[in-house]
């Protein structure tokens, strides 16, 4: 293993709130109000389905482009270091790419342009999340708070009251939120200021020239069998379980206040209600939450305790099927969603089987993103149609209770 790049926490925390949010706040905007405003625009009548695709489309490009960037970063080798070139050349792709879609004048080339979007969201994505590892062990939950905690809560709440002030112009927002994105992603690069990392270029290829010879088993290191991996694959899989429990309720939840609830004239104030609760939270854990962890050495705990109150969240709502029960759920699904998100890339680092390739192990993690928001839905529309809408809940909290035990049952992380 190379020499590690270590980066002061002064540096690395504030380009961990702007950079994640400067892609996931545009990114929020465009797909829940300017591509469905333009969908409407160009093909009303199957507006519905249309949407549809390109959310299953995005899905499966972000699967893809994930893996991709993380391992093409994790073999770069500039003046720039390994992360910040496709970061940048992500952010103006991405920039490009919104504009484009902003002229299209057919729902072919809005998906063409999109899917390009896609796969240059995902250049800044992975390896940004791996700029965490830069961070000295010691601050490595501050750095994990900052990126998921505040970097993610501002960009997945805090982007759309400004965005809807675009809704009569979306054309136009899809290109000031795609400069949005670029000169986001760039602050934050230049805020990092990573080394150059070329002195890395020979000792790394001399190592692979030793050690390399193809062979089935060679092939199949992309992925550690389950003995070399176990932790790894053990907290991938608690992140989409817990993903598929969180979307089960967010997917239908102005169904559920409506539906299942019948909040009435109420049904505005309690979506109201949880996103600002629940924002709030992820702030408020985003501060702390890294930093407890790093202080008191604790790590498994709290983030396999965040999975049960998301599950404790949806028992509350189906409990009290009123006002109440929306205030239980908001309070405890934003303590538990908070504190994973502050905490979970940071378990991720722990648990990485093979440190050179953090980026690209980074990457597959964010799979674990994409997987849930592709299938929750679909596995709480199955439940819905067996048993109604208490079907929600029931997937939620099991799904929940399965996150936090695939958690629980990770030995090299012992607190």
């Amino acid at each position: 293993m190379s020499e590690k790049t270590v980066i002061s926490i002064k540096r690395l925390v504030p380009a961990l709130i702007v950079g994640p949010a400067s892609w996931l706040g545009p990114y929020i905007v465009m797909i829940s109000l300017f591509l469905p405003a333009l969908l409407q625009e160009l093909d009303e009548e199957n507006k519905v389905a249309m949407l549809a695709l390109f959310a299953a489309t995005g899905s499966v490009i972000s699967a893809i482009s994930n893996m991709v960037a993380g391992a093409l970063s994790d073999s770069t080798y500039s003046r720039f270091g390994k992360r910040a070139p496709w970061i940048v050349l992500g952010g103006l792709v991405f920039m490009l790419a919104m504009i484009g879609a902003s002229f299209s004048e057919g729902v072919n080339m809005l998906l063409l342009w999109w899917s390009i979007g896609q796969v240059a969201l995902n250049f800044m994505v992975a390896p940004m999340v791996a700029w965490l590892d830069f961070a000295a062990d010691e601050h490595k939950g501050t750095a994990s708070s900052a990126y998921g905690g505040l970097g993610m809560a501002l960009g997945n709440n805090g982007f759309n009251v400004i965005g809807a002030m675009f809704l009569g112009q979306f054309r136009m927002g899809f290109i000031i939120f795609g400069v949005i994105t670029f000169i986001g992603v760039l602050i934050a690069t230049i805020i990092v200021h990573e080394p150059s990392n070329l002195h890395e270029k020979e000792l790394n290829q001399e190592k692979k020239k030793s050690h390399y010879s193809f062979s089935w088993d060679s092939l199949r290191q992309v992925f550690p069998a389950w003995e070399k991996g176990r932790d790894y694959y053990l907290a991938l899989i608690g992140k989409i379980f817990l993903g598929i429990g969180n979307f089960a309720i967010t997917g239908y939840i102005l169904y559920i206040m409506t539906d299942f609830l019948k909040l009435g004239d109420q049904t505005q104030s309690g979506i109201q209600l949880v996103n600002s609760t629940m924002f709030f939270i992820g702030v408020f854990m985003g501060f702390f939450a890294g930093p407890i962890a790093d202080k008191f050495k604790i790590l498994k705990l709290p983030i396999a305790f965040s999975a049960l109150f998301l599950a404790l969240g949806a028992f509350g709502l189906f409990l009290c099927r009123d006002m109440t029960g929306v205030t239980i759920y908001a309070f405890c699904a934003g303590i538990g969603m908070g504190l994973w998100n502050s905490l979970d890339n940071y378990l991720n680092l722990k648990v990485i089987p093979d440190k050179d390739r953090v980026g690209f192990f980074l990457g597959i993690y964010n799979v674990g993103n994409s997987i849930p928001q592709a299938i929750g839905p679909i596995i709480a529309a199955a439940a819905i149609g067996l048993i109604g809408f208490s079907g929600v809940f029931v997937i939620s909290m099991i799904f929940g209770l399965l996150a936090s035990l695939c958690i629980f049952a990770i030995r090299s992380v012992t607190r």
